[in-house]
């Protein structure tokens, strides 16, 4: 994983994830087990998105008794991993009647995170022997992780429960708390149910968030956003402005460079007056944020310097959107922040009939999708309480009052990436399962430093041999349908 925001934020997210998890620790017990009297129930239950985090809720779901139903637009599951080379009519994504296109997928895009710590805790994603199709790289391509994903949800059913190409188009509240769901199909009639709890599971890397810059509605130019980013062939020839510094703005500058006649990196988390040519590239430079856009195609930085530019491509993330839901203004999505959301999942008001999985970013995404779905399902079915409302409410308040007085910006309020292990064995402990593994948080650790070293090596070499033992060490527990997963690629692994 890659963090490039300014440090005082990365310093107060730590100092904030610190201090919540230690509040939020003195909360009794018995607000967060069960009550003995409670009977167990087995709810009917929707869930909303085939992608990794609706695989693993539905399975979660069905562990612990309910009975499932996956709502998913596409046409197989996998989510935000099915590349398609398909774009959006509206390249930077802001016109209301564009074809949504649901993956922001790029054709060269590798993992960022080491396989062994990207899969489920009983489902490791680990390359399997006598696989001549399959990825073996410890940084594998997209197409192994969907691959992963569609050996998941053979091996545990799940295929059985989806309802392909039905689009859900309303979820609201109808009387006895329950949930009217209405859905679209591209085969068939459209469909109205009721449901007693609804799992929301859509992602957000569909909406795109572009930046806003000083004279852009009289540039001349060209604007995409990388929701709509696939191949660099595009931009062959071209004066790119990249505005971004995630690691898909890393990823697709590195892309462009190749085919590119200049690419100008614009980002906010580096200082006022900065201007300099990146290392390894005679065409890419980096500079502070935009100043300002003209008609004639210039772009101008605070420094002074001015760039005729044929493009800006805006990496700049994405929005969470769910235009399907109606709450009566209860749950609302103000600057980014989703709320109020109890530990990131439940609307007080609304708990624990609705949920969502997948709202943290800058996480171990499946790790902690598996964890919030096991405490989803153990809610749902009384095995364990949640507190009152007024309890989680008030929750919500100080964790929100604790990232203002942190000097966090509303938009990272879901960004827990300095403390989502807590966050993870939080869930655990509360779920009546075993916490992460050490190996997994060091792993974490290794990989960051070794990005920040190695830079775009870093998938190719890194120095935490000993961890990968013990991945595989663990891994050994786990075989489905007669299939061992690999354990020993001491021959595989850089010298």
């Amino acid at each position: 994983m890659k963090y490039f925001l300014k440090k005082r934020h990365i310093l107060a997210g730590q100092l904030f994830g610190k201090v919540w998890l230690s509040i939020d620790q003195n909360k009794t017990a018995s607000a967060l087990s069960a009550h003995p009297t409670m009977q167990p129930l087995s709810r009917h239950v929707a869930v909303i998105g085939a992608g990794a985090a609706g695989l693993v809720a539905a399975r979660e779901l069905r562990r612990e008794g309910h009975t499932v139903v996956v709502f998913e637009r596409g046409d197989q599951i996998g989510g935000t991993w099915v590349y398609t080379p398909e774009v959006e009519s509206d390249p930077i994504g802001l016109h209301p009647n564009r074809n949504i296109v649901h993956s922001s997928m790029y054709q060269s895009l590798r993992t960022n995170l080491p396989r062994e710590i990207m899969g489920f805790r009983d489902y490791p994603f680990a390359a399997k022997e006598q696989d001549e199709d399959g990825d073996p790289r410890r940084f594998p391509g997209h197409r192994e992780v969907l691959k992963y994903l569609n050996g998941f949800a053979k091996d545990f059913g799940i295929c059985e429960i989806v309802r392909f190409e039905s689009e859900v188009v309303f979820v609201g509240l109808v009387e006895g708390g329950k949930w009217k769901v209405k859905s679209k199909r591209k085969r068939g009639d459209d469909m109205e149910e009721v449901y007693d709890a609804v799992v929301v599971c859509n992602g957000h890397f569909t909406e795109p968030r572009v930046a806003q810059i000083p004279g852009i509605s009289s540039w001349k130019g060209k604007q995409v956003h990388s929701h709509n980013y696939r191949t660099p062939e595009p931009f062959r020839d071209q004066v790119v402005i990249l505005i971004g510094s995630s690691a898909s703005a890393i990823d697709i500058s590195r892309d462009i460079a190749g085919v590119a006649k200049e690419v100008h990196i614009a980002s906010r988390s580096v200082a006022t007056e900065t201007m300099e040519k990146k290392p390894g590239y005679d065409n890419m430079w980096l500079h502070s944020m935009i100043k300002s856009v003209h008609e004639d195609g210039s772009v101008v930085f605070p420094d002074g310097s001015v760039v005729l530019a044929d493009i800006i491509l805006h990496c700049t993330g994405y929005k969470y959107h769910f235009p399907f839901l109606e709450t009566n203004g209860i749950v609302t999505v103000d600057d980014n922040r989703v709320g109020p959301l109890y530990k990131h999942i439940f609307p007080p008001a609304l708990a624990p009939s609705l949920s969502f999985v997948g709202i943290p970013f800058k996480v171990v995404p499946f790790a902690m999708y598996e964890f919030q779905s096991k405490w989803i399902a153990g809610i749902l079915s009384n095995r364990i309480a949640l507190p009152s409302k007024e309890e989680m409410m008030e929750d919500v308040q100080i964790f929100c009052s604790l990232q203002e007085a942190s000097g966090i910006p509303k938009r990272f309020t879901h960004m827990i990436g300095d403390y989502q292990f807590e966050y993870d064995d939080w869930l655990a402990s509360h779920c009546g399962c075993p916490v992460s593994e050490e190996w997994r948080q060091q792993m974490w650790l290794a990989t960051f430093k070794n990005a920040r070293l190695r830079g775009p090596l870093y998938q190719e070499e890194w120095d935490d041999h000993h961890l990968i033992l013990q991945a595989q060490e663990d891994f050994r527990k786990y075989t489905f349908n007669g299939v061992r997963m690999i354990t020993d690629t001491s021959d595989r692994l850089p010298r």
